[in-house]
Formats: structure tokens, C-alpha cells, sequence
């Protein structure tokens, strides 16, 4: 089935499961690898290890947010250009977008490298456990411009219509980095570097296989001698602005309330918030992948002008993501032990207390992420990006003021609060966004 076939005639309901399944499963594997990455390193190396790739991950994923603001921004204009019969704009957009996601990897690498140790610092981390975090930080900033490709080139395969190529590759990424994990800490004993040299090698490996097709010019998307310009750049930095700033200010958020958890509970509480991000972890993956999958069939349609059938997918697309919120919600709010237990052996009262009030969380963070994603999709960059700025940043830290008097537990509330004030916001945005959904309609045939 070709891509116009797939994104344009294809059912709205066949067309969901066939690319949000997938898209789904591909990040619960990336999620699995997460999950287990934190029990390998809690389990094998202790819990100062636990808290030192939990205190460096922040810069370590602002690290590949750059890759995915090049990866996503560039994926939405793409859709757009295929649905519009402009290829050789969209292999343009591609080539450009794939040269500057490896020249960013080598500057902002070199520089987390060169500055790993002082930022840890800066976090209050002293002795073996800033040692730790730095270590973990260098290996992944030394092989950055070899490895952030892989956030984007999932993108490039859904677009050219491979969505199981998508999912196999991403399961392959998964198991070999895991399985090189166990083999460098549970056999040859290598430190916390081990890890992260463990799953720079699974990326880097799959990155390999999914350009090869590419190179040898299989796939709809080419390869072509590239003409950047001042408007493309713009309009990929747009596009993909919106996942980018959600990254930055959520890891910049995650570096403030690191450093009040090391304040208010010590090494402790960092490793009760390092589970909290675990579990996030492996919902939000869950959540990114059913949205995420149906965004080259968005953009697809809405460049065709077939806003109807626009509306239909993305119908399709928030009733499963609340249904995947409200079942994550209960389990973590009913089975906060099992959950804590997965990373430490004997989990505080706290961090059961913690689990809790994040599970509120997800009885409204369902909305605002899938109002976001079709925002995005649809190159409604200015809506998407309010919404993604004030989850991850602008709310949670107006928040900490208020909540300060409540310490911890004002801590673990806060992403509840910030979920709820975010669904307000995103359907505020989409009441205003409906009037010109209406008219489009009536003035686009099917």
C-alpha cells in the first residue's frame, strides 16, 4: 500500500490501529528500555548510581531534544510538502534536516562534555555522586553527533509509510541496548558509563539500519543536493519548537526540582523522584506514540484540504489516550508499592505517598498532550507551543511557590495541578480553533 493510499483512502479507524498500534509499541519498547535501564543501574550499582542517572538525565535528554526539535519540526512541513505532490521540496526539507541534525550533535556534545562536571556542581552534587552523573553525562555527549539521528529518522520512516519498519527498529533498539547493559555491568562490571555506553551503541547501530534504505534510495523520501534557506530553517525550528521547549523547560523544570527535593530530603527523595520519571516514562512514551503515529497522516490530509477526515483520526486519537491515561492513573494510585519496588528493594512510605498523588496526574494530562500533537500536526506551532511551555515549565515553577509551605508533598502535587491547569488551557484553545475547523469544512469538499 503506497503513502497516499494508506494516509488518504484508508478508513479513519483502520488507519488509527495500523499506525498508532505500531507507533505505540514502539515506544512502550523504548519505555520497557527506560524502565529497565533504571532497574539495572538501582539493582546492580546501588541506589547513589540510581540518583546520579537520574540527577545527569536532564541534560542528557536536553541533549537530544535538539535532534528531535530538527527530527519533529521537519517531519510536519514534510507531511505537508507529500500531500501537496511537492517531493522535491520534501526531499529538500529531509536532506537539510538530517546535515544539521549531525552538526548539532558534534557542537552541543562537545560542549555538555566540556561542561558536565561544573553543571553537576552547580545541582549540589558532591563526592562520588557528582563523579557518577558527570560519567554517565560524557559518554553520551561524546557520542552525540552518531546518535540523536535516531529521534528523527523514526519520523522519516512513518512519513515514506513504513510504520512496522518504524516499530521493529525501535523494539531492536530496546534489546540490544538492554542486552549490552546487562553484558557491560552484570558481566563485565563496567561503572554507570557502562550504561550509558550501553544504549549509545544500540542507537547508533539502528540508526545505521534505518538510513540504509534511504541511501540506496528505497523509500519515497531521497537523499538530494541540499538548498538550505532562511524559510525552511524557520519553518522546521517552528514546527518542532513546540516538543522542544516541552523538553528544555521540562528538563530545566527537573533541575529546580532536583535541586529543592536535595534540600528538602536528600539523596532520598532525588531517587523518589527518579521513580516518579520512570513511571512517566513508560506512560508518556505510550501516549507520544499514539499521537505522534497519526501525525504524517494529519498533516497529510490537512495539505490535501481534506479537513474532515482530519477530524475523524484525531477523534480516534484522544478517546484512546484518555482511556491509556485513566488505566495508567489507577495503577499507579492503587499499586504504589509494586511500582517503587521495580527500582529499590524496600521503598519508603514516601515514595508510595509520592506514586499517589502523581497518578492524579494522568486523569487530565491526556487531553493537553493530544490537543498539543494535533496542533502540531496541523502547523498550529503557536497554540502548541503555549500549551507545551506551560506544562512543563511556566505552571510547575508559579506552582512551587505556592506549595512551598508543603514541602515534599507539595512537590509530588505539583504535577497534578500542572495537568489540570494545562486541560483548561488546551480546551480553551480548541474552543477557539473549532470555528475554523467548521468552516473549513464546509467550504472543503470530501
Amino acid at each position: 500500500m503506497n503513502v497516499s493510499t494508506l494516509y488518504t483512502r484508508t478508513s479513519p479507524g483502520r488507519l488509527f490501529f495500523t499506525a498508532s498500534i505500531p507507533g505505540a509499541i514502539s515506544m512502550l519498547a523504548s519505555a520497557l528500555y527506560q524502565l529497565l535501564d533504571g532497574i539495572i543501574v538501582g539493582r546492580i550499582l546501588g541506589e547513589t548510581a540510581f540518583a546520579a542517572l537520574n540527577l545527569a538525565m536532564p541534560f542528557v535528554i536536553i541533549n537530544f531534544s535538539l535532534a528531535d526539535l530538527i527530527g519533529a519540526g521537519s517531519a510536519v512541513p514534510i507531511s505537508i510538502c507529500l500531500g501537496r505532490c511537492e517531493e522535491g521540496e520534501a526531499n529538500n526539507i529531509f536532506t537539510c534536516a538530517c546535515l544539521m541534525i549531525v552538526l548539532t550533535g558534534v557542537l552541543i556534545g562537545g560542549a555538555l562534555y566540556v561542561a558536565a562536571p561544573a553543571l553537576i556542581a552547580l545541582m549540589g552534587a558532591t563526592g562520588e555522586f557528582a563523579s557518577l552523573a558527570t560519567a554517565y553525562m560524557r559518554v553520551y555527549a561524546l557520542t552525540s553527533p552518531v546518535t540523536t539521528i535516531i529521534f528523527a529518522v523514526d519520523n522519516y520512516l512513518r512519513i515514506c509509510g513504513k510504520i512496522r519498519g518504524s516499530m521493529l527498529l525501535n523494539i531492536l533498539m530496546s534489546v540490544l541496548s538492554g542486552a549490552l547493559e546487562l553484558l557491560f555491568l552484570g558481566v563485565f562490571g563496567f561503572g554507570i558509563w557502562g550504561a550509558a555506553l550501553a544504549t549509545s551503541m544500540g542507537m547508533f547501530l539502528c540508526a545505521a539500519i534505518a538510513f540504509w534504505p534511504f541511501f540506496r534510495g528505497k523509500l519515497q523520501l531521497h537523499f538530494c543536493r541540499p538548498r538550505f534557506n532562511v524559510f525552511m530553517i524557520r519553518k522546521v525550528v517552528s514546527c518542532g519548537s513546540p516538543n522542544f521547549l516541552n523538553n528544555i523547560a521540562g528538563r530545566i523544570t527537573s533541575i529546580l526540582m532536583n535541586i529543592l527535593l536535595l534540600r528538602f530530603g536528600g539523596e532520598a527523595a532525588v531517587s523518589t523522584y527518579g521513580i516518579l520519571m520512570y513511571a512517566e516514562g513508560f506512560i508518556q512514551p505510550l501516549l507520544y506514540g499514539m499521537c505522534d503515529s497519526l501525525q504524517p497522516a494529519v498533516g497529510y490530509n490537512f495539505g490535501a484540504g481534506r479537513f474532515e477526515r482530519v477530524k475523524a483520526i484525531e477523534k480516534h486519537c484522544f478517546t484512546a489516550s484518555g482511556i491509556l491515561s485513566f488505566a495508567a492513573a489507577a495503577m499507579m494510585f492503587f499499586f504504589p508499592s509494586a511500582i517503587a519496588r521495580l527500582f529499590v528493594a524496600s521503598p519508603s512510605l514516601e515514595a508510595e505517598w509520592a506514586l499517589r498523588l502523581f497518578a492524579l496526574t494522568y486523569i487530565t494530562r491526556w487531553y493537553s498532550f493530544a490537543v498539543q500533537s494535533y496542533m502540531l500536526a496541523i502547523e498550529r506551532t503557536v497554540p502548541a507551543t503555549v500549551i507545551s511551555l506551560s506544562t512543563a515549565f511556566i505552571f510547575p515553577v508559579i506552582l512551587v511557590a505556592f506549595l512551598w509551605l508543603m514541602r515534599l508533598t507539595g512537590i509530588w502535587l505539583n504535577f497534578a495541578v500542572t495537568s489540570a491547569l494545562s486541560a483548561i488551557m488546551a480546551w480553551m484553545f480548541m474552543r477557539r480553533f473549532r470555528k475554523y475547523q467548521l468552516k473549513a469544512t464546509r467550504l472543503t469538499p470530501d
